[in-house]
């Protein structure tokens, strides 16, 4: 063989092991993420997203640009995130709904918008049990009140949530189902619009991360009766948990990045290190705190464990609610 010949033939081999590993993949990133966000601004998830987009983005020295695409209680963001190309230039911030609305869909007679093997969990950023609130000026004080002005009057009131089987619906059906009573529910495109349908009086109650509420009781607009964790909150420490008033209930809201399962492993690499880095950021722990989640991250091999059993749990959730509806 002829020098030309072989070097002819060295460089169709150095271009065969190019295309085996993507350009994504030894340069990532090279131009700026977006990172989607399933709901609306001013709720849990987008006030989780804009921090870490911001610190993940100096980190790998690309803009991430925090994307809100609402619609179907996440499924809308959530699906499209699941379908986009995987190389690490889409990513998404999702609530625990991730592990719902597939199996919601399944109850609903409809082919899932996505599949849980469509994603790849990165990092864990958030883990917080859900509030349950009122207006300031509403009757009732304490939840016991509230639980027995429902059961006086059945389907009188109403709750607001992010959507059909999110995880502003979910706790709520398991509350009343536990504490036997009947509300109406109406669901809304976020925990944004949810709540500002509580405010401006359009629903009665509404149960949602603290992030979303704390600042609106602390303003003195809304009033914490109870929450769907096992112990005290350090955000809201004189609120009892439903467990604390005899209704054995729990559900928590985790915010968690995630990519398409098929991502390079040198890709969702650089990722990790980001969120690590982000989670870890003072700046970032300390406004995400403020909002009322402290920051309980997990990586990705814990994650993934901790998603996977959040999730199976869920879906057996999901199917009670479905046989009662």
């Amino acid at each position: 063989m002829t020098m030309w010949a072989k070097g002819r033939a060295n460089l169709f081999a150095f271009l065969l092991l190019l295309a085996a590993f993507p350009l994504s993949a030894q340069e990532y990133p090279n131009r700026p993420i977006t990172m989607i966000v399933p709901f609306p601004p001013g709720g849990v998830a987008d006030t989780v997203a804009r921090p870490i987009a911001e610190a993940m983005g100096r980190v790998l020295k690309q803009p991430i640009v925090v994307e809100n695409r609402a619609g179907a209680g996440g499924g809308v963001g959530m699906a499209a995130a699941a379908k986009s190309a995987p190389d690490g230039y889409t990513v998404l911030l999702a609530l625990s709904s991730i592990s719902i609305i597939p199996e919601a869909d399944r109850i609903l007679k409809r082919a899932p918008m996505y599949e849980l093997k469509q994603l790849r969990p990165i990092a864990r950023f958030t883990a917080d049990p859900t509030v349950l609130v009122v207006r300031v000026d509403a009757p009732w004080q304490t939840a016991q009140e509230l639980i027995a002005d429902l059961k006086r009057n059945p389907a009188k009131y109403s709750y607001g949530s992010s959507g059909n089987y999110g995880t502003m619906h979910v706790p709520m059906e398991m509350l009343k189902s536990t504490a036997n009573f009947r509300m109406l529910h109406v669901p809304y495109t976020g925990a944004g619009p949810a709540v500002l349908a509580l405010i401006g009086g359009q629903v009665d109650a509404v149960s949602t991360g603290p992030a979303t509420v704390v600042q609106q009781i602390r303003a003195g607009r809304l009033r914490a009766l109870a929450h769907w964790g096992d112990g005290r909150l350090a955000a809201l420490p004189d609120v009892p948990s439903l467990t604390e008033l005899g209704y054995p209930v729990q559900f928590a809201q985790w915010s968690g990045l995630f990519v398409p399962s098929a991502t390079p492993d040198a890709v969702v690499a650089r990722l990790r290190e980001a969120a690590q880095i982000a989670a870890n950021d003072p700046k970032v722990v300390q406004t995400i705190g403020g909002a009322g989640s402290p920051m309980l991250y997990l990586d990705a091999p814990e994650f993934a464990r901790y998603w996977s059993a959040d999730a199976a749990k869920m879906a057996d959730v999901v199917q009670k609610i479905g046989r009662v509806e």
